[in-house]
Formats: C-alpha cells, sequence, structure tokens
C-alpha cells in the first residue's frame, strides 16, 4: 500500500496549493524540569507513550507532503486547552469535589483557554512555511496541580485528598513564538 492510500497524505495531496494548519500537541515533547521555562519549537521531539508516538508519527506524514509538494503547513503544537466544560481545570474540581486523590506525580501544567487557542488556530494561517513551521501553543503560567486543588477546595470547602509527590520534570511548554506572533492571549491571567 503507497502513501497515498493513508488520510494525511490523501489530505495533503487534495490541497497542495493550500495552507495547512495542522492540529498537533505538545506530548511530543520530553519531560522537562519545572523551572526550565518549558519546551521551545527547537527541542527535540521525544514522545511519551503511544498517543504521543503517534501524533508525531502524523506531524512527519504532513512534514513529508510539506517539503515534497512545497505546502506551506504550520505544526500548530497545542498543550492543555480547556474550557468551562473540559479540560485540567474542571478535572481538578471534580476531584476535589468527589472526594477523589488526586495524582501528584504530573504536579505542574500551563493551558489555555479554548477560545484563544482557537483563534491563534486561524491566524496561524498567516504563518504556514515549507518546510512547515513549528508553533507551541499554551498559557504562559505554569500552574501548581496542587495549589489548583487547594484553591478549588477553599472555594468548595472541602480539603483536596493527593497522591504522590510533584515530579521534578512536567510535560510544559514554552509559547513564546506564538506570543511574538499574535501577542499573549485574551484570557492570560489565572485566577478562579
Amino acid at each position: 500500500m503507497g502513501d497515498e492510500r493513508l488520510p494525511y497524505s490523501r489530505v495533503s495531496e487534495r490541497y497542495k496549493e493550500s495552507k495547512i494548519v495542522v492540529f498537533s500537541t505538545g506530548n511530543v515533547y520530553p519531560f522537562l524540569p519545572i523551572k526550565s521555562g518549558g519546551a521551545t519549537e527547537e527541542v527535540k521531539p521525544s514522545p511519551i507513550g503511544e498517543y504521543a508516538q503517534s501524533c508525531l508519527g502524523r506531524e512527519r506524514v504532513f512534514e513529508h507532503f510539506s517539503i515534497k509538494n512545497g505546502t506551506k503547513m504550520l505544526l500548530y503544537r497545542l498543550n492543555y486547552a480547556l474550557d468551562l466544560r473540559y479540560g485540567v481545570l474542571l478535572e481538578i474540581a471534580k476531584a476535589v469535589m468527589e472526594q477523589k486523590p488526586i495524582n501528584l506525580s504530573m504536579g505542574f501544567a500551563n493551558v489555555i483557554w479554548q477560545g484563544d487557542a482557537n483563534e491563534y488556530a486561524i491566524r496561524s494561517l498567516l504563518h504556514c512555511e515549507s518546510p512547515a513551521k513549528k508553533l507551541n501553543v499554551t498559557g504562559p503560567e505554569t500552574i501548581s496541580i496542587q495549589w489548583l486543588a487547594e484553591e478549588f477546595g477553599k472555594l468548595l470547602k472541602i480539603k483536596p485528598i493527593f497522591e504522590n509527590k510533584p515530579a521534578e520534570t512536567a510535560l510544559l511548554n514554552n509559547s513564546s513564538e506564538a506570543y511574538s506572533l499574535f501577542g499573549k492571549p485574551i484570557t492570560s491571567h489565572f485566577k478562579i
């Protein structure tokens, strides 16, 4: 079976004259020290787990066709988009409310509101290149999961239950390049 039968190659061939923003994930990067500021686009991918591996595979297919056909693309590496209906904040709040243990082994995250992520995605069409440009997208703050749970606990008047200790590394991304292109997200200050 040739590459023309793979879904990503079909998209790449069908729309080779278009600009393409390829949704991906920051999960393609390795875990980095909490105080590192997160992975920049120059950090070599080192995916952990099947999901991250499959996402890097998708990127590679699109990168191949960006070079082969000269298609202008942007690899949109999104980390932890959230809304009031889904995401890290909701999961932590539910765990506090339901008195379920919160695993602190992944003790930090950076998040971006879905509306800001959507705006960045549309505006990314203006920055597609061949070979494909890489762009990290997430919020500017590094949030402690324990702190977040404790804040929800104060609001709900429930003491959170924790298990494990935060590791010294986490899946964190640096979106400085995105901010230089689009400015900081409108919802840039993390407040509960």
